[in-house]
């Protein structure tokens, strides 16, 4: 059975945005007189959303600075939102193959949805993606399998015919609850063993695109 979607996640996996996401983290830790922190520091604590970012960086503040912190980490993300964030090396090429394969492709992020939107047109290929979730767009972020269900009945497939592509553990679980087939990435932000449960691995965008157009069930 061939392939007809493929959801992307975002940060760390379209795009490398680790860089211009330390920063914004240092904006707030700065402001809160906190040690700033390394991009390898802040790699470890992303991915479920931008107010669980700043509750890890901001540990020992009350919920009314957590607010008007991650108010601050938005509108600078915001306004520097690629500065030094990428594509990765080949994602161009592949997400252009695949959509003159018409492979429908959707991003499901756990960032906001208007930062995911700002970025992808920023880098110029927001119009490559029939669908744009973000960590707000529905009540349930991944790994809740709620926003995959909601864009692949959107994009008019059955589960079975797509796949969720990411690189952390979020990525795979959202998968396995919607019984969607997922694939990790090797390059992203999260380690190989958040990736162990991915029906497979891939090491680079090229590969990605192999897997893809190979076509193959609901499991690898």
């Amino acid at each position: 059975m061939n392939i007809r979607a493929a959801l992307f996640d975002l940060d760390g996996t379209l795009v490398n945005s680790l860089e211009d996401l330390t920063e914004a983290v240092n904006h707030i830790l700065d402001a809160f007189s906190h040690s700033l922190l390394t991009a390898d520091a802040v790699r470890m604590k992303v991915g479920k959303g931008a107010r669980n970012l700043v509750r890890q960086v901001l540990p020992d503040v009350d919920e009314a600075c957590i607010d008007r912190a991650l108010a601050m980490f938005l509108e600078f993300n915001r306004e520097h939102i690629a500065d030094k964030s990428r594509l990765y090396p080949g994602m161009l090429e592949t997400l252009n193959e695949l959509a003159a394969l018409d492979v429908k492709m959707a991003v499901i992020s756990n960032k906001n949805e208007d930062l995911s939107k700002l970025i992808l047109q920023t880098l110029g290929i927001y119009n490559l993606f029939e669908c744009i979730c973000g960590g707000d767009t529905y009540p349930e972020r991944k790994p809740s399998s709620l926003p995959l269900l909601k864009v692949v009945d959107k994009l008019g497939f059955a589960p079975n015919r797509c796949v969720m592509i990411g690189d952390s553990i979020n990525d795979i679980q959202a998968g396995q609850h919607a019984n969607i087939t997922s694939i990790g990435c090797s390059w992203g932000y999260g380690g190989l063993e958040e990736l162990s449960g991915a029906d497979t691995l891939v090491q680079t965008p090229q590969e990605l695109l192999a897997v893809i157009t190979a076509g193959f069930g609901t499991r690898l």
